[in-house]
């Protein structure tokens, strides 16, 4: 797991530095060309050319990442059976279970019927 967290840091970084690249170009490729001579590398030629490799590699870096951590992923993920955590069987039959608090389930016919409490038996006081 320790892989697959320090290719996520890495990518991290990739991404942060490909969006910096990109934001440093101008639209029209003049990008970095502030002062310098026009020989050198800094120049609007050589900071166009600079920035556009340095987009295609990070580019090309950030999809091989993205490739290789969902590799890792798919590899690492368990449980390949299926979830039954939410089956909705038909429980047994049993008293029929009533949305009114205060209602009396019904006795079914097959149930005996009970015999009447009997009166608990009271001592005589003695005086």
């Amino acid at each position: 797991m320790s892989l697959f967290i320090f290719l996520t840091v890495v990518q991290a970084i990739v991404a942060a530095l490909l969006v910096a690249v990109i934001l440093m170009q101008k639209s029209e490729g003049g990008g970095l060309g502030v002062g310098g001579n026009p020989a050198g590398l800094m120049s609007a030629r050589g900071a166009a050319d600079f920035l556009t490799r340095s987009t295609a590699v990070l580019a090309t870096l950030f999809v091989v990442l993205s490739i290789a951590l969902a590799a890792i992923a798919a590899s690492t993920a368990s449980g390949g059976g299926l979830d039954t955590s939410l089956d909705r069987t038909v429980a047994p039959a049993g008293p029929p279970v009533s949305a009114d608090p205060l209602a009396v389930p019904a006795v079914p016919a097959s149930a005996p019927a009970a015999a009447p409490a009997a009166a608990p038996e009271v001592a005589p006081a003695k005086q």
